[in-house]
């Protein structure tokens, strides 16, 4: 096996391995942050509701079609009154919690960092073709062939994963250019007039 292969090869490797690296810790660091935030908090998927450790239920508030959640809120009067209030919430009309209705990545942070773990795929397979063009050894062909299904495969899973769930992106507004609302207009408006009131008089 010639030296250039090997290195391709090892080299593509180690993007095949960061790709993978990446996508286990921002799935990891996700599903860390779901754990606090619902720390005591008990889901129960046959009534889809969630116990407090107070033994009060959180039942479905809002079903977010748009965004892909869900969100559970306790009745506001037992917040209230209760005890460990202050270490729960702050909110007045009961405690709220949220929840995917899609699995990872189902956020913007985790499709932004399934498109870097795929690239970094595509990095290595632009690798092993490049060294496979360069070399054409039996043992070299193998080696570096092996590293292109390796990339086949992982690019795959990650791409139809990717593609299966939505981006919850918020949805671009059209541009009005240098048209104004009425709103801006009156508060211009308003900033103007206080301005020329409150413009300092010169003496001479």
């Amino acid at each position: 096996m010639s030296s250039e292969a090997l290195i391709a090869g090892c080299y593509g490797v180690a993007l095949l391995i960061g790709a993978l690296a990446l996508e286990w810790l921002s799935a990891h660091t996700h599903r860390r942050a779901l754990r606090y935030r619902t720390a005591g908090f008990e889901y129960h998927a046959d009534q889809d509701h969630w116990t407090c450790p107070e033994g009060e239920h959180l039942w479905p508030h809002e079903h977010d079609h748009e965004r892909r959640l869900v969100r559970y809120r306790a009745r506001a009067h037992v917040c209230n009154r209760c005890p460990a209030k202050g270490r729960c919430t702050d909110s007045e009309q009961g405690r709220e919690i949220v929840r995917p209705l899609d699995p990872w990545p189902h956020s913007e942070a985790g499709r932004f960092h399934r498109v870097i773990s795929l690239m970094l795929v595509a990095l290595a397979a632009v690798v092993g073709v490049v060294g496979l063009v360069r070399n054409h050894e039996p043992a070299d062909a193998l080696a570096l062939g092996v590293l292109l299904l390796l990339c086949a495969i992982a690019g795959r899973l990650l791409a139809v994963d990717l593609r299966a769930h939505p981006a919850n992106f918020p949805e671009a507004e059209p541009s009005r250019g240098l048209w104004t609302t009425n709103a801006g207009t009156e508060t211009a408006a308003k900033r103007s007039r206080w301005a020329s009131e409150n413009r300092p008089t010169r003496t001479l």
